[in-house]
């Protein structure tokens, strides 16, 4: 399997943890065909926490990479030129583009962004749609997919699109793996919210993470709304409330969204017909699975398998096509 390679630009100021997502979950492994390169202007890259940081490499690796994945920064700044030419280079050549944070106005000084939209910190997205208003800014998103060009909200927002990008290359189930070494959500769908009361949910006695837990247990048997609630041992109305503070999805999307996420691993890991992976992850039938897959992934059960198993059973990246897929 041809390595894909992935190019992590390192600017002055990076962000040590903007840095180390994309190191951890791109670096190689047997199921992961990706070869990075940390690459950076300087030899030493200062970061916000007071470290330095030595790059792999030069500027070079931006020429060949199919991956591009800018960091965040502080303070914002402007990129010298030569780095935001190279950004140019790698997108007109079709590199994927990528941004963690404030990484996205290194992408719009180069003029990337131009009429996509995109998104980036909480604290930064009036800054972003003030200096570069070419760019349609998101405020209520955790990442923004634009097929080649992707942008995430802040810091840890980056694992969530971190690991869409692999789910997109490789799969459910790799992107689940990656996520239970992380010890990470393994789905957080790019529309919830990127700034909620509990950004991250809490796991004492008063957290839902224990009816949550519970629920995936159960995707194949009816879930109601007063089911998960009276699990809970609460009102339909406070559990919604709380639900959504901790997750910052509803109930209900937060269960279509795993449904999805588990039929999507039926799918790549067994040869169950498509009618009972509809019935074990509880979306019923082929015909309800069918549209929530072309709602949602803009593909169907069939041609999705066909795109993520290879003639071996394994799963396969295979970039080009998956950028129109999804």
């Amino acid at each position: 399997m041809a390595a894909h390679r992935v190019a992590v630009l390192a600017l002055d100021g990076v962000t040590p943890l903007d840095l180390a997502i994309p190191a951890q979950i791109f670096q190689h492994r047997p199921s992961t065909p990706y070869e990075l390169t940390v690459c950076a202007v300087a030899e030493t890259v200062t970061t916000t926490a007071g470290f330095g940081v030595v790059p792999t490499a030069g500027l070079d690796p931006l020429r060949s990479a199919e991956t591009v994945i800018v960091p965040g920064f502080a303070p914002v700044h402007r990129p010298a030129e030569r780095v935001l030419k190279m950004l140019r280079l790698a997108r007109d050549r079709g590199s994927r583009v990528v941004s963690i944070c404030t990484g996205a106005f290194a992408l719009a000084a180069a003029g990337i962004l131009d009429g996509l939209e995109a998104t980036t910190h909480w604290q930064h997205i009036d800054e972003l749609e003030t200096e570069f208003p070419r760019v349609t800014v998101r405020r209520d998103v955790l990442y923004v997919d634009q097929g080649d060009v992707l942008t995430s909200a802040g810091v840890s927002c980056g694992i969530d699109l971190c690991l869409h990008i692999v789910r997109r290359d490789l799969g459910a189930a790799t992107a689940s793996e990656i996520a239970r070494a992380l010890v990470a959500a393994p789905h957080r769908d790019g529309g919830q919210a990127q700034f909620v009361p509990a950004p991250v949910p809490s796991v004492g006695a008063d957290s839902l993470s224990c009816t949550r837990e519970w629920a995936l247990a159960r995707l194949d048997q009816p879930l109601a709304l007063r089911v998960l609630a009276r699990h809970a041992g609460l009102t339909q109305r406070t559990f919604i409330r709380r639900f959504t503070q901790e997750t910052g999805t509803t109930p209900l999307q937060w269960l279509l969204n795993a449904r999805i996420g588990r039929a999507r691993e039926l799918l790549e890991s067994t040869d169950l017909s498509v009618e009972r992976v509809a019935q074990d992850c509880g979306l019923g039938t082929a015909a309800n699975l069918r549209l929530h897959f072309r709602r949602l992934l803009q593909t169907t059960p069939t041609a999705y398998r066909r795109t993520f198993r290879s003639s071996d059973g394994g799963t396969r990246i295979d970039c080009a096509p998956l950028a129109s897929l999804l």
